[in-house]
């Protein structure tokens, strides 16, 4: 039996784009008879069959983006989709969301069902149980369809397309070292387990701000939470059980659980505790007091995560494969009244 061959792969071994390759199939006059001929007999000698994503490549648009996130209880993924929205609808686009709730299944149901010619292309924060996973299968064969695809935010180096992303280990770092210049010499970092991406690139930028001011990596200092629901008493024990002078919290719903937890030990912040969070949301803004934080500008993210995959989808002769970009999106520390 002959193997199954993808767009991408006829597209390679031709030497063509994809475009050529989508249009050769469906008889374009665009596309020279020699050529058309030339893709025509290699997918049939392949035993390649179209399906709705080849044939709503470029010429059956839908005019219509989709951004997958993995929660809704964050601030940060209600401004990407804000600014998702704001390009996207400058041009002519609309956007439908769509919730993984962190589950791998739930994630590529929502791929597999939209990639049938229902949309033009994907924007993605990955869940927790995909990074887990490590199983990228569904966004794989989405790309290899000539789907455009950008993923922001939780990314993964398996996957080559367009990516949006912060520094996240630099903006940890510059957080950890704030607290560090203020004297404050017991810190703890209350972070996410390893195999969310940007919760280990925020721990090891903490690590490396401590080791690069000589300062002990304390591991009883660092707190990993799985889920959230579960994060108010293992931080309680966490304070209850060592010297702390300051906390470092990869989000914003663990900075401001973390100032409840100090609250409800008898302790005051910023005078006994001070904390500094991660997103500058709502809640980081209003909070009493309100929290130090790092700005991850989730707007402009969003926006220029739409850019990116609208480039690729008004641009026909793109190869997909080839030339992908990562921007990176400048953060800032914004202080205020947690932090001493």
């Amino acid at each position: 039996m002959k193997r199954k061959v993808t767009l991408k792969q006829i597209a390679k071994e031709l030497d063509v784009s994809i475009s050529t390759v989508s249009k050769s199939l469906r008889n374009s006059l665009e596309i020279s008879e020699d050529t058309r001929q030339k893709v025509q007999a290699f997918a049939k000698l392949y035993n390649y069959k179209p399906n709705n994503i080849a044939l709503s490549l470029k010429n059956k648009k839908t005019k219509t983006i989709c951004i997958i996130i993995p929660e809704i209880i964050h601030h940060f993924f209600a401004t990407v989709i804000s600014g998702v929205e704001h390009v996207a609808n400058e041009n002519g686009y609309n956007v439908l969301i769509c919730l993984s709730d962190e589950s791998f299944d739930k994630e590529v149901i929502n791929m597999e069902m939209l990639a049938n010619g229902s949309i033009d292309g994907f924007i993605i924060s990955l869940s927790k149980e995909t990074q887990q996973k490590r199983d990228f299968h569904h966004v794989l064969e989405v790309i290899n369809q000539g789907m455009p695809v950008v993923m922001f935010d939780r990314v993964t180096n398996d996957i080559l397309c367009d990516k949006v992303i912060i520094d996240d280990n630099f903006a940890a770092y510059s957080a950890t070292r704030f607290l560090i210049e203020k004297g404050f010499k017991n810190i703890a970092l209350i972070t996410t387990v390893d195999y969310v991406s940007v919760g280990k690139l925020r721990t090891d930028g903490f690590i490396k701000a401590l080791k690069t001011n000589d300062l002990k990596v304390n591991e009883d200092l660092i707190l990993k939470i799985e889920d959230i629901d579960n994060s108010e008493s293992l931080i309680e024990v966490l304070i209850q059980n060592n010297e702390i002078d300051a906390i470092f919290a990869v989000n914003e719903l663990f900075a401001v659980t973390a100032i409840k937890a100090i609250n409800k030990l008898g302790k005051k912040v910023p005078e006994d505790i001070s904390v500094i969070g991660f997103t500058d949301g709502i809640i980081s803004k209003y909070s009493s007091p309100a929290i130090t934080t790092i700005g991850q500008n989730g707007v402009k993210m969003g926006e220029k995560a739409a850019k990116m995959l609208l480039e690729r989808l008004e641009n026909e002769e793109e190869e997909y494969d080839e030339h992908y970009k990562t921007e990176v999106i400048e953060t800032e520390l914004v202080i205020r009244e947690s932090t001493a």
